[in-house]
């Protein structure tokens, strides 16, 4: 028989977004380890930390515009959607198995619901989370709302497969104009809702509810299509030693402490639309158009860009574990810091392992399996 297939092999990757792709996971590793110290959104260590979805919302649209845009004549949606679930879903499951295992060693006052859910209930959220269908507020085993309680990151992949869908329907056919438009009023949205929502800042999305609902919506929409249009247009900067310069600029977005107070909402609410709106794609843009020279560094961008992705999805059960440590045993943050410590070693090492041992066989399995056929 003669092979025929709807496998397109994967395009050359760019290593310097990988890379970044990295450093925005660490970072949230780190902001959410730090988050169990702060108190409160206006006192936080790396305070603008969860921005890191957001970049990663745009550095998605690109990727996905450069890897599918000029592929529709050789594939149909339902192959798009495959290639997507196979590169997504099996961690998801991983996270969220990581989440029940680890979910009755959790139980503190601030989880309350965790002590009193029976087993069954856990083992029918776990099922649910290996789908992605988010789970109503009236499912929640936790106490925080969230549409997997188990593995709460898994929410920006619910949005994040949103995004996919919008653009396999629609927005892939829309044209630079109109592209420009849609992506001109998400911005719109994002911006309405910073200076006129009642946080002055993205925190939110995970939850099944009007407020919710239109938070995540507002940090889909203009970074994942606005990284379409930026991948469409075609403009890079070149920068010499991009990853380094877009690694600091970055850091620096997403450390700045916050702007104002409970009375000055509107001032942190112009620098995240700031930040969302021109300075990730400056920092998408000189990434794309950057080049490696040097072995180490793209040794680096390489490892950083494979455990992206696991460590996201699979490290915040650990932290959910950290934070019931610390109430429980009133841990002070001097101490406190060591075990954070551990736990991001702990949760790279998970993420790797992960990777290695069942992410990649897995989608190697799901490809020949799905996508390579034989006519």
């Amino acid at each position: 028989m003669s092979a025929t297939t709807t496998y397109l092999p994967p395009k050359k990757h760019y290593e310097i977004l990988d890379g970044l792709r990295g450093v925005a996971a660490v970072t949230v590793v780190i902001f959410h380890i730090l988050e169990t110290y702060s108190g409160d959104r206006f006192h936080q260590i790396i305070n603008h930390g969860y921005l890191a979805v957001d970049f990663f919302f745009l550095l998605s649209g690109f990727v996905i515009a450069y890897a599918y845009d000029d592929r529709w004549a050789k594939m149909t949606q339902w192959d798009f959607y495959k290639r997507r679930l196979i590169r997504l879903q099996p961690m998801v499951i991983v996270g969220t198995i990581i989440g029940a295992a680890l979910f009755y060693f959790q139980a503190c006052s601030v989880f309350p619901l965790i002590a009193g859910t029976p087993v069954w209930k856990m083992l029918l959220v776990m099922v649910v989370g290996f789908t992605m269908l988010p789970l109503p507020i009236s499912m929640d085993i936790r106490g925080w709302s969230e549409m997997n309680p188990l593995d709460g990151p898994a929410w920006s992949l619910f949005f994040e497969y949103i995004g996919n869908i919008l653009y396999a329907v629609i927005v892939r056919k829309f044209s630079k104009t109109l592209l420009t438009i849609f992506v001109v009023l998400s911005a719109c949205l994002l911006v309405q809702y910073l200076l006129q929502g009642p946080q002055g800042d993205v925190i939110g999305g995970w939850a099944i509810d009007k407020t919710q609902m239109h938070i995540g919506f507002a940090r889909l929409l203009f970074p994942f299509f606005g990284g379409v249009l930026l991948m469409r247009v075609g403009k890079v900067i070149h920068v010499k030693g991009a990853f380094a310069v877009c690694s600091v600029l970055l850091l620096v977005v997403l450390a700045i402490p916050r702007l104002g107070g409970p009375t000055q909402l509107w001032m942190n609410g112009i620098y995240e639309s700031v930040a969302i709106i021109i300075f990730f794609p400056l920092i998408v843009a000189i990434g794309a158009g950057g080049t490696m020279t040097n072995e180490y560094t793209k040794k680096v961008c390489n490892f950083l860009g494979a455990i992206s992705y696991p460590l996201y999805i699979t490290h915040y059960p650990l932290i959910y574990l950290h934070l019931a440590w610390v109430v429980n045993n009133k841990i002070p943050m001097q101490t406190g810091l060591l075990g954070g410590a551990v736990v991001l070693v702990v949760a790279i090492t998970i993420a790797y392992a992960s990777l290695k041992l069942y992410d990649e066989p897995v989608r190697k399995w799901l490809t020949n399996r799905f996508l390579k056929k034989q006519a």
